[in-house]
């Protein structure tokens, strides 16, 4: 199941905002191997680094801080190895190992970011506000630690009740927009609790003004003004945010909230929490913006923190699904509260991860469980035509697609989606009628939804039906997605059905260079090249296509053609002949 159709519940809140100072950073950090990894024991050190190395290369993290922690007893004094252990341990979340290795790693190399950043909230924690600032400082070393660094300090400044102190150093930061996006976000926080509340109405209304789709800033804000007896305010925040993205279940659930009379607390309501929000906001950042392994790392800071913090679990936990680690992945996914309005969200992405460890039949126990429990939410029932649609179980998933179309009381253009998807499981149930009524009422939805154009139009030319209108989908759907293989081999696909075959070649052999490890399409360039003489090629193009392991009826009609190559039409025939003559370029 592909990452779209899994969805996001943390709404990119930050992402975006780290980019251009993600990609000035320097590594968080590198490994070499050691120049002498022991001698008097030297095949278990060696063995426990290397398997540590592997481990790690594939996420596997509790596993390598094993290996690393056993290479670290071999070679204590081998800084090297000290400080793998020390990152693995502490994306592990073993803090009191952690806490250990940070002490002895700034000996050797005081300036490490990861080892004053975990011994300033360690410190911070026992309420050392003067080393947790100490150590913060010592953080600092590029954009992304001296953005960490400053917003912390300013925290730790702000528990110590130096307000004044708090601001200036909120000042410091970078004028770039990335770092005062985050100034004003903070300065909104802490001015709230210290309750200067027309300073953070002043900095909310800022960061909010420059960016209104921004789940976090949207919500804080909404909490300062219900919180500060202007309802009004809070509820035209929301809407406003509400109308630039997508809806979310934090957002709606507050205004909802808010609509009933209710107070939520404010975003931050000590210094503790407003401390956890730096390390959330920029670890899911990193790890939305290629910086995976901090991401997780600052996460964990966050958590440590405010262990009951959903977001930054959910945000954990999309980090290990990015990764691969599935297992990890489920795990920090419950953490959220069955009271929590991401509940359901959570549960389906859950199901989304048991689908990833082949895990089927389990997650659609998972899903049904969330259906009969909610019957009327279709979110679930699609989340499980997904998953069942993906193990070709077509009947089974067109019943969950057409019980939550049945919950629809007037489609919308979000609901395209479910008409599209039973639409691909009636067709390849061989119920065209159906899939084509369900096509067609996805494309009135969303009319330049590439899938839908691509599926129909090549649909209808691959039954030889409607073929001019099918071909200008083809080509919308190519010109909205020009390097998806699989729209430009149904363009090429249908210049071969019309008998245009030089144009085919091309547009085929283009989308093989897409997609080469398509059998589908492997399989229609050596049509094409049999159709226009190249003969030698195609039996080759057609033995690329069964290496790729092909549906059996696919492999059966294959094997046939490389025997006796394709037989000839009269139409095929006079579109070999043609091939001699000048065609006008059908792409154009």
């Amino acid at each position: 199941m592909t990452t779209s159709e899994r969805g996001t519940l943390r709404k990119w809140a930050w992402r975006s905002l780290l980019l251009v100072a993600i990609l000035a950073a320097p590594a968080a950090y590198s490994e070499v191997i050691p120049a002498d990894p022991g001698k008097s024991k030297a095949g278990t050190l060696l063995g426990n680094y290397l398997s540590g190395r592997v481990a790690r290369g594939s996420h596997d993290t509790r596993a390598a801080a094993e290996f690393y922690s056993k290479a670290l007893a071999g070679d204590p004094d081998n800084e090297v190895i000290l400080e793998q252990t020390f990152l693995l341990e502490t994306t592990a979340a073993r803090w009191d190992r952690a806490v250990k290795l940070a002490k002895d790693l700034v000996k050797v190399e005081p300036s490490h970011r990861v080892a004053q950043f975990l011994l300033g909230v360690e410190a911070f924690k026992q309420r050392e506000y003067k080393q947790a600032e100490e150590h913060f400082a010592a953080a600092r070393q590029g954009p992304i630690a001296d953005l960490t660094s400053t917003l912390a300090r300013a925290w730790v400044l702000e528990a110590d009740g130096k307000h004044n102190e708090a601001f200036e150093t909120l000042d410091r930061l970078s004028t770039a927009d990335w770092a005062q996006y985050y100034q004003r976000y903070h300065r909104g926080l802490i001015a709230d609790i210290a309750g200067r509340h027309q300073l953070a109405r002043q900095s909310y209304k800022k960061a909010f003004k420059k960016n209104p789709a921004t789940l976090r800033v949207a919500d804080a804000f909404a909490r300062h003004a219900v919180n500060a007896h202007d309802r009004e305010l809070a509820v035209k925040t929301l809407k406003a945010h509400m109308s630039k993205s997508a809806p979310h279940p934090l957002s709606e659930a507050l205004l909802a909230e808010i609509d009933n009379g209710g107070t939520p607390p404010l975003m931050a309501t000590d210094p503790t929490e407003g401390l956890a929000e730096v390390f959330y906001g920029v670890g899911d950042a990193l790890a939305g913006e290629g910086g995976l392994d901090m991401g997780i790392v600052f996460l964990q800071l966050a958590i440590y923190l405010k262990p009951d913090f959903p977001l930054a679990h959910i945000a954990l936990a999309e980090a290990y699904e990015t990764a691969k680690k599935y297992d990890a992945e489920i795990e920090a996914f419950g953490h959220i509260p069955e009271d929590s309005p991401l509940w359901i969200n959570v549960q389906i992405q859950k199901a989304f991860a048991l689908n990833s460890l082949e895990k089927v039949d389990e997650a659609k126990a998972l899903l049904e469980k969330i259906i009969a429990k909610s019957p009327k939410d279709g979110r679930p029932m699609d989340a499980l035509g997904n998953i069942l649609r993906s193990h070709e179980r077509y009947d089974e998933a067109h019943e969950y697609y057409s019980r939550a179309i049945d919950l629809i009381d007037e489609p919308t253009k979000q609901n395209w989606a479910l008409y599209y998807s039973r639409g691909v499981c009636n067709e390849r149930l061989k119920n065209w009628p159906q899939a084509e009524a369900d096509f067609k009422q996805a494309l009135e939805l969303a009319p330049d939804e590439s899938l839908i154009l691509n599926y129909l139009g090549y649909s209808w030319v691959d039954q030889g039906m409607n073929l001019k209108q099918a071909m200008d989908y083809i080509r919308k759907a190519v010109k909205l997605k020009p390097n998806d293989g699989y729209y430009v081999d149904s363009l090429g696909w249908a210049h071969y059905r019309l008998g245009n075959m030089p144009a085919a070649v091309e547009h085929l052999e283009r989308a093989v260079e897409l997609r080469p490890d398509d059998p589908i399409i492997n399989d229609h360039l050596g049509d094409a090249y049999w159709r226009v003489g190249r003969k030698l090629e195609a039996r080759y193009q057609w033995g690329q296509a069964l290496s790729l392991k092909p549906e059996d009826d696919l492999i059966k009609k294959i094997n046939k053609k490389i025997a006796i190559g394709l037989e000839e039409t009269p139409d095929t025939k006079a579109a070999s002949d043609s091939t001699t003559q000048d065609e006008p370029n059908a792409s154009q």
